[in-house]
């Protein structure tokens, strides 16, 4: 069984991937910056864009019949490193009880504005 999950972001149509694949018992969930969805913006400070890009994880885990408790990995690319200490707050209340496996990189992302990018595998048991 796959399925496919959707935000509706024209990102996703224009560069062919899906928010979420469900393949079985495993749901992945695509690299998610910190984009307002419902203003299409991006706000300046990363620790809101910490918060929006796990509030888009958290829609696409939903639709895809997961809940965030099923979260097994996490992995965090931020643009500096100094960026790691404004989101470990954020992190660690989103994670709370869950702790999953995570790696946090810093490198370079697509578009200037974006400082911060999540992806997450989930498991249902």
């Amino acid at each position: 069984m796959r399925k496919r999950v959707s935000t509706g972001s024209l990102f996703e149509e224009t560069a062919g991937y899906s928010r979420a694949i469900v393949a079985g018992k495993w749901c992945f969930v695509s690299g998610t910056t910190g984009y307002d969805y419902a203003s299409m913006t991006m706000p300046d400070d990363v620790a809101t864009q910490c918060k929006n890009a796990l509030a888009t994880i958290d829609r696409a885990l939903g639709d895809a019949g997961f809940a965030r408790t099923d979260i097994v990995r996490a992995r965090y690319v931020v643009t500096d490193a100094s960026h790691a200490d404004i989101v470990f707050p954020v992190l660690g209340q989103f994670f709370s009880g869950i702790r999953p496996a995570a790696t946090m990189t810093v490198g370079g992302l697509i578009r200037p504005e974006m400082k911060i990018e999540i992806d997450v595998t989930a498991l249902r048991d």
